[in-house]
């Protein structure tokens, strides 16, 4: 039995898959806000529960934001900051008695849609997270890529391509450069580029909302968000030059990306042809914890 754990900012999910993948049990808590050590006690938590409810202990991998570094073996860049600077493997290991596997949420979720999922069948998958922030996950022949620095698939710290005028310096981002790709393409990039052009701040679906009623600034903004999305996706193609580009997070949901942004994408990438295939999640938010628990896959 493979248990994953999804470790975000706001939940910690678990779930246990059988050898075909198939869920056994599936649970969901709130993640203890800016307390390491209780994060900590929930993640081991999850996983007693699932195995008290399957009644027998597992393999476990979790999926965490940031990545270990392999020089000191901490968590760095990680956007729930109680995490960076601890040693989050070897302290879950320590609770659960027992060898656990971490990954980057996005690797993970990128390995979920590659095993059994969208991008099943593809040799070279590029799994993008489209959410709070911009990451990705690369799996080429069902692995994940042997990264050096661990740090594969930041491609929302890239500046964003081809930028026009009005786009550059670009906007500040949290990592402390400006116009990276994460301040455009995230969910509160296009939050901000829509209240700059309507003077007005909206949330959640709102914006989906909007632009499905046809408002005239949602489609603005939906234009612009989807020509960057277009161009920035384009630069990984012309590097890594993937099978299938398969979207998560929230913004994922948007139907209309899969037809307009493979429209777009052509005349920024150096070929004649583009066959990279544009796919939304097979697993959806459960990719990312169903990826956790593929860490211990018979490849790896």
């Amino acid at each position: 039995m493979r248990i994953g754990v999804d470790l975000g900012g706001t939940k910690i999910e678990a779930i246990a898959l059988d050898e075909q993948g198939r869920c056994l049990h599936r649970l969901r808590r709130s993640t203890p806000a800016g307390d390491y050590r209780r994060t900590l006690e929930a993640v081991a938590e999850s996983v007693r529960a699932i195995e008290q409810a399957i009644g027998k202990a597992g393999r476990v991998g979790v999926g965490s934001p940031g990545s270990l570094s392999p020089a000191s073996g901490l968590i760095r860049n990680a956007n729930s900051t109680c995490l960076n600077g601890k040693p989050l493997q070897q302290d879950i290991e320590a609770l659960l008695q027992r060898p656990v596997r971490l990954a980057n949420d996005a690797d993970c979720f990128a390995l979920s849609e590659a095993t059994d999922g969208a991008g099943a069948g593809y040799a070279s998958v590029l799994g993008v997270i489209l959410g709070t922030g911009t990451g990705a996950g690369i799996v080429i022949n069902g692995n994940l890529l042997p990264d050096a620095n661990r740090i594969s698939g930041e491609w929302g710290h890239n500046p964003l391509p081809w930028p026009r005028p009005e786009e550059i310096p670009g906007r500040d981002c949290y990592c402390g450069k400006q116009g990276c790709i994460e301040t455009f393409l995230s969910g509160p990039g296009l939050q901000l580029d829509y209240e700059q052009l309507s003077g007005e701040r909206l949330h959640g679906e709102a914006l989906s909302e909007r632009l499905a009623l046809g408002e005239p600034n949602a489609g603005k903004a939906m234009l612009r968000y989807e020509d960057r999305l277009a161009r920035s996706l384009a630069s990984v193609i012309n590097i890594l030059d993937p099978q299938a580009i398969i979207l998560g997070g929230g913004l994922s949901n948007i139907s209309r990306l899969y037809r307009t942004v493979p429209a777009l994408w052509s005349r920024y990438i150096f070929s004649d042809v583009v066959r990279t295939r544009l796919l939304p999640p097979l697993h959806g938010d459960a990719s990312g914890v169903r990826g956790a628990a593929w860490l211990w896959s018979d490849n790896l």
